[in-house]
């Protein structure tokens, strides 16, 4: 009996910590960075230098897997939907708060189904008008606009994209009524903005950068709170004319909800790492983006702060998704 009893502690010690010891370090098989888009965008090229930078920090194969489709809706359901084991991530953009209140219907909630790692990147937008417009600062523009309600028109490349929503942003917060035309993409809205058959356009940083600089187009503000690099001569449209005014594009690394914080953590502090090199500092800056880093907590405080501002953009000027 004796000799059971002095056993006895030293058995029950060792199971208990066999299961520590039998779970292999994060990660031990590779990863998936599902990316909702096509590839070749913003969305696609961070989740791909990321990638890259947790392979070869951390030994395993981080993969990005495009899953494009219905808005970003159909990649971003499947990560909500996936285990919570940190072996599927999500390389997020701002329309997984946008489309929460685009659309009365849609298979997760982004505020309850995923898991905030790290806000990773901003890029701003810009808004730019055709010279032939009589508007060299935005005071002008909206001076303008008040003076003719209605007449002038500003493209976008969707009903509910990053460059429609802050428009109606600045319309709203601004008193301005402007006419939106509504394309099928990017390209073709810019092509007709160049000709001058539509006024005005919010567009990427980066896209507008060649236009702008060719004199084809005017910038009148940058819609971040704080000055672009690529562009310090151009004032924010806050300290412009629309105090308080923001309205950006940004990208992040989210997990489906219940994975565990040790699994959170250790992706934060890999992305935070990549994002501080050089490397890839010089990377993003080159296409338009500034790096970001916040902790997981003020990720999903953004992220709620977000979806609360846009849908009372949404409310306010009666879209509906298409």
């Amino acid at each position: 009996m004796i000799d059971l009893l002095r056993i006895g502690p030293a058995a029950i010690l060792l199971a208990a910590g066999s299961p520590a010891l039998s779970q292999a370090p994060y990660p031990s098989k590779p990863v998936r960075i599902v990316v909702p888009a096509a590839p070749g965008g913003g969305t696609d090229i961070l989740a791909r230098v990321l990638a890259q930078k947790f392979s070869e920090s951390l030994g395993k194969q981080f993969v990005v897997e495009n899953r494009p489709g219905a808005g970003q809706i159909v990649g971003t359901e499947s990560v909500a939907r996936a285990s919570p084991d940190g072996y599927t991530l999500l390389m997020a953009a701002s329309p997984i708060a946008t489309n929460q209140v685009l659309y009365p219907k849609i298979p997760y909630d982004t505020l309850r189904d995923f898991a905030p790692i790290a806000k990773c990147a901003t890029v701003p937008n810009m808004l730019v008008v055709h010279p032939s417009v009589p508007a060299k600062s935005l005071k002008e523009l909206i001076a303008l606009a008040r003076s003719r309600p209605g007449e002038l028109t500003y493209a976008s490349a969707g009903i509910g994209t990053s460059p429609h929503l802050s428009m109606e942003l600045f319309r709203s917060m601004a008193r301005v009524k402007l006419i939106h035309v509504a394309y099928k993409g990017t390209g073709i809205a810019i092509v007709d903005v160049l000709a001058g058959q539509v006024q005005l356009m919010s567009m990427n940083l980066l896209t507008g950068a060649t236009h702008v600089k060719s004199g084809r187009l005017r910038a009148l503000g940058v819609t971040s709170a704080q000055r672009a690099a690529m562009f310090p001569a151009v004032p924010t449209i806050a300290e412009a004319g629309v105090p308080g005014y923001e309205a950006i594009s940004w990208y992040g690394l989210l997990a489906p909800a219940g994975t565990p914080r040790a699994v959170i953590d250790r992706v934060h502090a890999e992305a935070a790492k990549a994002l501080q090199s050089s490397e890839v500092k010089e990377r993003l800056t080159a296409d338009g983006a500034e790096p970001s880093v916040s902790r997981p907590e003020e990720f999903a405080a953004f992220i709620r702060s977000e979806v609360v501002k846009w849908a009372k953009v949404v409310k306010d000027s009666g879209i509906t998704a298409e």
